[in-house]
């Protein structure tokens, strides 16, 4: 097995700090989150920015602000901007920061029904958001929340607009997409290519138990304050870090080893 990415979805678009005092919301916090979480064991940072008023936004401005503040500390972890935005935003809007040039940054590879929101992702979408990713030599992480999804992501595959090795985030347990459970895990498993790496990301209460499995299974693990504020039934987490520290723990007793940023960058091929 390739050593253990472990990816810290540190601050997300709906929690706030109502729900856990602890969220980071604005650039110092998220780069203070960010640093401890990287102390902990995680390899990629997945972000998020807020606007003054704590809402979710896509400028580009906002999430520069919060990735110089990153640099500043020292962290060394591949910082990978979101694309998602919010419901209702225009692919023009969601892409901003890709313009700063990260690394990494996420693709939604399909439409899905989220709580009360439909979130748009139609191929034409995905192939403006591949279009500009490729040209800007950025990894994409092909966000699937359902197995047409993977598919999806194959089709700009087969059209050239994927030309980087291939990464799936497995996004499990969004009310009204694919219920998380370790049949559903392995479902999806089932039909990514043989040579592509993958990531899980249980909602909830599912965080932990698709995380044991996917250690397991040769995947990598997503966890973070984005799908679960909580360490434990009616316990909020205290921070990021306290959330990767427990992979950690979970992927040493198993016997797999932690990759460290640069052994990331390796195994996802990332010049």
């Amino acid at each position: 097995m390739d050593k253990l990415i472990i990816t810290a979805a540190i601050c997300g678009a709906e929690v706030t700090k109502e729900d856990n005092p602890n969220l980071p919301v604005t650039a110092e916090e998220l780069a203070e989150e960010a640093l401890k979480a990287e102390q902990a064991g995680a390899s990629i940072i997945h972000l998020h920015v807020r606007d003054q008023n704590g809402n979710a936004t896509q400028d580009k401005k906002v999430f520069k602000k919060a990735i110089d503040k990153m640099e500043e500390k020292g962290v060394s972890a591949i910082i990978q901007p979101s694309t998602g935005g919010a419901a209702g935003m225009s692919w023009q809007e969601r892409i901003q920061p890709v313009y700063l040039e990260p690394e990494m940054a996420t693709l939604d590879c399909g439409t899905t029904n989220f709580g009360d929101e439909v979130f748009v992702n139609d191929l034409p979408l995905m192939r403006n958001f591949a279009k500009e990713m490729q040209k800007l030599d950025i990894l994409p992480e092909l966000e699937c929340f359902e197995v047409g999804h993977i598919y999806n992501a194959l089709t700009l595959k087969r059209e050239g607009l994927l030309d980087k090795h291939l990464h799936f985030d497995l996004v499990l347990g969004v009310p009204g997409a694919m219920p998380a459970s370790v049949r559903n895990l392995l479902f999806m498993v089932e039909h990514l290519p043989e040579d592509a790496t993958w990531t899980a990301a249980g909602v909830g209460r599912y965080q932990l138990q698709l995380a044991y499995h996917t250690i397991i299974m040769g995947g990598h693990v997503r966890v973070g304050f984005e799908d679960n504020i909580y360490y434990k039934k009616g316990q909020l987490a205290e921070s990021n870090a306290q959330l990767v520290a427990r992979i950690v723990r979970l992927a040493e007793e198993y016997g797999r080893q932690v990759a460290t940023p640069q052994e990331a960058r390796q195994i996802l091929e990332i010049d």
